[in-house]
């Protein structure tokens, strides 16, 4: 009996392993194709190639990549294994490492898991959501389920992934249709891929389910896939910044590859060329949308460091690092004391200790420099710098600050050029932080592409007239070209002077007055003999349970705190009050409702219309009280301003021209 069970169980011990080794590949000389076989190091597997010993060369192969120690990932190493074995590895990868043994996938982060089958269906795509289908080939949980393998020992990660790879392979080739091509294959997703198979690669090459046969699979797939991607690059932006510095990173981790020379070389040649082209003279990344600036950033410093992994990093020029802490320092600038930036052009919050461990790897590159010294210490060391407002003209923000701390008031306004996909037709809005509340928040994005009821859900996020500036009947800007008319600042007032040709025969022109650092006054004229409903928007954030007050024209938030926030026309003739509908989104796919209004008037005839607005933070639940008188001298049509501000009977003169 006892030699019967012994019977049963080899045999399905042999099955089993029959079972799982049923998808390999035989390993012939065609395995090596893209393998360079005379690299240093792999002088044993060249010696069985050449005597045609193809499966021992492979093993041959494998050993090395077990051992080798002249590729190393700022994560997931060979020889860290301490790192992760036996700890709890957070909820998130957990989650996602288990859910993807059921095939149950979560590619977008703003959507939740979705069951794409026990034959995986990698069509699938159930909500209509371009995100949803692209970012599905990002396979961004096959690194979570590397994670938990290297914590927990368990092979069914292993064997589960391996099993994943190769049905992505067979199911999604290129050339299996058009369409698959412009998801599966399309360049940011293969780059995606590229960029995260390295770390994988390095958490499950030491698992018994990690064959010679499917080391050969995984490296063909790789350099098939890296190949791809300098013979598609992206035209321009984000995208072609991201597709470069990952196939110089590809270039630079598997050296042992016949064309990793080329593509290093690809990688560099792209980013030298377009940092010099993608970043403004004041060192905005074209785009204009803060969330992108920063991750072009980190592009531009793994590409450094993966050239200098591959000790080819003197192919960058010095004028490269000048330009990347410039960067840094414009982060920094258009910075509100939590450490986030506004939310123009697709742009997201982020939590304040994930942009200080930025800041503290981005001192560490330029230790000399005081102020990202500052933000990596949150304020312990380093110095903030010798000026509180500032300017990055090229990209149009503008930064009017009287601190850096957290009871500091700091407003950021967009006007600039045009930009590319991420922008959005605004210029002229802005976010206010006072005393550790953003009274503003910039509208969000929502959504990015898809079907037409995704479309015209990110569409409404888009529309100039959900943004805090000026509108022609409620449509959309149809040019962001601003011009900076006039830019001062001083100890009492700091002045802002912009114009937009926003409208067909419509000019916009917004000042901005920063008084005593303390509240802000903002006069938009309407210039051109375009007529019809003008408008400047406003929005506040979703908690502020405002009064609006239409007699006279002013709105106040109510914060318990006392932390306050008045909104108010002081030029107000012919000037009504409207509320209108509200929404922010600060995660992707999630949006809530707030409160948003809009002073209007109608322009008739072919002469110029002007709003004024106050803009006054304060203290305690009483509105204050104000009035605006303009003097003898004021004439906004010249461009004199010359007014008394009484507030709760305090007054205060202010003197200044709009265009110098």
């Amino acid at each position: 009996m006892k030699n019967l069970i012994k019977t049963i169980l080899f045999t399905f011990a042999i099955l089993t392993i029959s079972f799982g080794n049923a998808q390999e590949k035989e390993i012939t000389k065609t395995s090596f194709d893209n393998v360079n076989l005379t690299f240093p190091g792999l002088e044993k597997v060249n010696k069985l190639f050449e005597a045609g010993k193809y499966t021992d060369a492979a093993n041959e192969l494998l050993t090395y990549y077990r051992t080798r120690k002249n590729s190393k990932l700022s994560d997931f190493n060979l020889g860290d294994e301490a790192k992760f074995k036996g700890k709890e590895i957070g909820k998130a990868d957990q989650e996602k490492a288990d859910n993807a043994l059921l095939h149950q996938f979560k590619p977008q982060k703003g959507y939740g898991f979705f069951d794409y089958g026990k034959d995986i269906n990698w069509d699938y795509w159930p909500i209509k959501d371009n995100e949803i289908r692209w970012q599905l080939h990002r396979v961004t949980w096959w690194q979570s389920m590397g994670i938990a393998y290297r914590a927990s020992g368990e092979e069914k990660y292993a064997k589960e992934w391996i099993f994943q790879f190769r049905d992505w392979e067979k199911k999604n080739y290129l050339g299996r249709s058009i369409e698959n091509n412009h998801i599966a294959w399309r360049p940011l997703e293969v780059s995606e891929r590229i960029q995260s198979l390295p770390g994988t690669f390095n958490l499950f090459v030491a698992s018994p389910n990690f064959t010679p046969a499917f080391l050969m699979e995984f490296l063909n797939s790789f350099a098939k896939q890296t190949s791809y991607i300098p013979e598609n690059y992206s035209k321009e932006g984000n995208h072609l910044l991201f597709e470069a510095q990952r196939v110089l990173g590809a270039g630079a981790f598997f050296p042992e590859l016949k064309k990793a020379e080329e593509w290093r070389k690809s990688g560099i040649e792209v980013l030298n060329r377009e940092i010099k082209l993608q970043v403004l003279p004041d060192g905005v990344q074209w785009e204009l949308s803060p969330t992108y600036h920063i991750a072009c950033i980190d592009i531009f410093l793994k590409a450094y460091n993966s050239a200098k992994m591959a000790g080819v990093e003197k192919e960058f020029p010095n004028t490269y690092s000048e330009t990347i802490e410039k960067m840094i320092t414009a982060v920094a600038n258009i910075s509100f004391p939590d450490y986030n930036n506004p939310m123009f052009g697709d742009s997201w919050p982020v939590e304040k200790r994930l942009r200080m461990k930025q800041f503290t790897d981005w001192s560490k590159i330029f230790p000399e420099n005081e102020l990202m010294k500052y933000f990596a210490t949150n304020g312990a060391k380093g110095k903030v710098p010798d000026y509180l407002s500032s300017e990055l003209p090229n990209a149009g923000f503008y930064t009017f600050r009287n601190g850096w701390n957290d009871q500091s008031t700091v407003l950021i306004l967009k006007a600039g050029p045009p930009a590319e996909f991420h922008a959005q037709p605004d210029n002229g809005t802005f976010e206010l932080w006072v005393k550790g509340r953003n009274f503003t928040p910039d509208s969000g994005s929502y959504l990015y592409s898809g079907d037409a009821e995704i479309t015209k859900k990110r569409n409404w996020y888009r529309q100039t007239k959900v943004h805090s500036t000026l509108t022609l009947n409620n449509e959309n800007m149809i040019i962001t070209k601003a011009q900076q008319n006039k830019w001062k600042t001083s100890k009492n007032l700091d002045i802002l002077t912009y114009t937009n040709p926003s409208y067909t025969d419509l000019n916009h022109q917004r000042t901005v007055f920063f008084i005593d650092k303390k509240y802000f006054v903002i006069i938009d004229r309407a210039i051109g003999k375009a007529t019809g409903n003008l408008g400047v928007h406003f929005q506040l954030k979703e908690d502020s349970k405002p009064v609006f007050d239409t007699a006279k024209n002013k709105i106040y938030t109510t914060y318990a705190d006392g932390n306050n926030l008045l909104i108010q026309a002081i030029h107000s003739d012919h000037v009504t009050l409207t509320e209108e509908d509200g929404k922010v989104s600060y995660i992707y796919a999630k949006e809530v409702k707030r409160p948003a209004f809009v002073f209007e008037k109608i322009k008739n005839e072919n002469k110029n219309e002007l709003f004024a607005t106050i803009i006054f933070p304060y203290e305690g639940n009483r509105a204050p009280e104000i009035r605006v008188k303009p003097n003898r001298n004021n004439d906004f049509e010249k461009g004199n301003i010359d007014l008394n501000i009484t507030v709760n009977g305090k007054k205060s003169k202010i003197t200044a021209q709009l265009i110098d």
